[in-house]
């Protein structure tokens, strides 16, 4: 059946969730490297987000087909 007009597609959305997953990781990482986190979260609130963070992106990543894509070498 084909897609109603003007909605996306499944696949469009989930890229679309992907790159913003994509993007927040990119954030969290900015902050951590520029030592900035630390106004905003305390060492475990940090620690948490980033653990969401990179499940969100490794989860949107499977829907997307991207199964080989791996967030964890972006934080280190």
């Amino acid at each position: 059946m084909p897609g109603l007009p003007g909605v996306p597609s499944f696949d469009e959305l989930v890229r679309r969730w992907l790159n913003l997953a994509e993007r927040r990781l990119s954030h969290f990482s900015e902050l951590y490297s520029g030592g900035r986190w630390r106004r905003y979260y305390t060492p475990e609130q940090f620690a948490d987000r980033v653990t969401d963070v990179k499940k969100a992106v490794t989860t949107w990543g499977k829907l997307a087909g991207n199964v080989a894509f791996s967030p964890l070498a972006a934080l280190t």
